[in-house]
């Protein structure tokens, strides 16, 4: 089977190896038909990637030149299996036809889905493990071979959110079994990356005050507000403001005994 690669590197790979287009043009062609796979690309979707909207005189004419040495590579690759081609040209542009379990990142959205249903269903551990298996597969930025243009940025933009709302729902899953502990360290690495991210800030608290770290957990309700304050004018929101409160209202579990107050000596009025 064929499999194409766009999470990681640009890449296609068959039974017989693996191969990635040579030229920087070529790439980014490749890579905007495949992340719309299955769609008709127009051919001035594909000219503002390559041009971004000044496309040279003979801007067509080099389109249909890198689709004409895209379409050889994937028949001779394709052919050796005994598929038919599937690079077509239609009258307002291009289509790649490719199946889901074909190309990873249909693969890696379709998982991430999952984990959610799973999540939703009350699943914990099953989500958890859906969602890791789906992260690991997109650990940097996608497409790493090739230089982004307005269109592929778009895409490249799209599946980070999806890997970061992966992420979000693996860490919910996490704290639903318990795990709150093994957050920790984690999700100080987030905020360190992404100071900005509530709730990743709010994930630790959280987690924190589940850890029994309790006076941690308003140092970090604290440096909170102090980031938002001083970066945007904000409060925290509702949700951390109400986990605050709870912090408070929870009492230690060690509660210091109440001092017996010692009467005072009254002298006899003789």
């Amino acid at each position: 089977m064929i499999r194409f690669s766009v999470l990681n590197r640009l890449e296609t790979r068959t039974e017989l190896g693996s191969w990635i287009p040579n030229g920087p043009k070529l790439r980014k062609v490749f890579a905007v038909l495949l992340l719309r796979a299955n769609q008709v690309v127009e051919v001035e979707t594909l000219a503002d990637e390559l041009w971004e909207s000044k496309p040279p005189r003979n801007g067509k004419g080099t389109i249909r030149t890198h689709v004409y040495h895209l379409r050889r590579m994937l028949e001779a690759e394709r052919a050796t299996q005994g598929i038919a081609p599937l690079l077509m040209t239609e009258p307002a542009g291009y289509l790649i036809r490719v199946r889901p379990e074909e190309l990873d990142s249909s693969v890696f959205v379709e998982m991430v889905s999952r984990g959610r249903s799973l999540l939703e269903a009350g699943a914990a551990s099953d989500a958890a493990e859906t969602l890791r298996e789906a992260l690991a597969m997109l650990p940097d930025r996608p497409l790493s071979n090739v230089s982004l243009g307005p269109v592929l940025s778009r895409h490249v933009t799209y599946l980070e959110e999806v890997r970061n709302r992966a992420l979000e729902l693996r860490i919910e899953a996490d704290l639903r079994l318990g795990r709150h502990r093994e957050l920790v360290a984690e999700l100080r690495s987030l905020i360190a990356a992404h100071p900005l991210n509530e709730w990743f800030h709010a994930r630790l608290i959280e987690s924190l005050h589940r850890s029994g770290r309790r006076g941690e957990a308003l140092m970090a309700y604290h440096d909170l507000r102090g980031l938002l304050d001083e970066e945007l004018g904000l409060e925290p929101s509702e949700e951390v403001r109400l986990l605050q409160a709870e912090i408070l209202a929870t009492p230690t579990r060690f509660a210091p005994q109440p001092r017996h107050r010692v009467p005072a000596v009254v002298r006899a009025v003789s």
